[in-house]
């Protein structure tokens, strides 16, 4: 009988108190996908760990030769370094990973039976989550915004982990640079199997994303897969202007018939305060686009690789 093969990407960053019960964890997977006739093909990418993460992986690899790392010269992001393990691997299936082990790796074996079932696309939707309340805030909010401007089948409360068939490998590696991993997934269209779970607490260390790289991340999401959020945007954008003009006109007629007041300091500083707001934040709006442009259009790399240990 020929054996398939499950490629799973673990991207890495400062995870070095979580990675030895993550090694425990995935010999355990691969003993239970022996028993289903599964080989596993593991690779580790490294973004840029200034901790002793990529030495654990690699004495880890001097236990599993059957492991592949791929150490970036610096952190390029987790999306980034999740797209460029993508690129090499070669199993009938493929997944990826936290290296915190928030998300089950035990996970792998469901995915698997709804994908030998014929599932293309099977994706893990958490159910609860033991996290920080401002994380968990944050996170609502911004699922909340991607079903309302993007997909509205997009998981309530989110998901990191997903299975998908090679076949779909294609759609992923050549997509954009300010692709961001999951959201894209269900951009492709396909009907996912779902599958609940709850999703752990961190065992160790903290999380490094910071609120700078969540609010990029949402950024990448929220302009980069639907124009409605601009649109949105646009017709307040028309209102306000409509409201204004109306004012506009109100002030001349009244000036023509003599009814002007002493104009008000206050109210006159909360117009101008006011639309001088909008300019500025509408001009934001433009400069993320701008620069997104831009970054898609220059030819740097989106990581540049140090070594590879095959």
């Amino acid at each position: 009988m020929i054996k398939k093969k499950v490629s799973i990407v673990i991207p890495v960053y400062f995870n070095q108190d979580s990675l030895d019960y993550l090694f425990e964890r995935l010999i355990s997977l691969e003993k239970n996908l022996k028993i289903k006739n599964y080989l596993m093909e593991l690779i580790f990418v490294d973004d840029g760990s200034e901790d002793n993460s990529l030495m654990k992986i690699l004495n880890f690899k001097a236990q599993r030769e059957n492991t592949k790392i791929i150490k970036l010269t610096r952190n390029f992001g987790a999306n980034f370094a999740v797209k460029e393990g993508l690129k090499h691997i070669t199993g009938n299936c493929f997944t990826t990973l936290a290296a915190d082990l928030q998300d089950p790796p035990e996970n792998i074996l469901r995915m698997i039976e709804k994908w030998e079932n014929g599932s293309k696309f099977v994706v893990c939707v958490r159910n609860f989550r033991e996290d920080d309340f401002l994380k968990i805030l944050f996170s609502r909010l911004l699922y909340f915004l991607i079903r309302r401007f993007i997909m509205r089948s997009y998981p309530k409360y989110g998901y990191d982990m997903a299975l998908l068939d090679s076949s779909l490998l294609k759609h992923i590696v050549n997509s954009s640079k300010s692709m961001f991993y999951s959201v894209h997934l269900f951009w492709l269209g396909f009907k996912p199997d779902i599958i609940f779970y709850k999703r752990q607490k961190r065992l160790s260390g903290k999380s490094r994303w910071t609120a700078y790289k969540n609010i990029n991340s949402s950024l990448d999401i929220l302009l980069g897969f639907s124009p409605r959020l601009t649109q949105t945007l646009t017709l307040f954008g028309i209102i306000i202007s409509a409201i204004s003009f109306t004012f506009g006109i109100t002030v001349i007629v009244n000036a023509l018939r003599g009814n002007i007041p002493v104009p008000g300091y206050a109210s006159t500083i909360v117009m101008i305060s006011f639309f001088f707001g909008m300019v500025i934040f509408y001009l934001s709006i433009v400069q993320e686009f701008l620069w997104r442009i831009y970054s898609e259009l220059n030819k740097r790399s989106e990581v540049i690789i140090e070594e590879i240990y095959d």
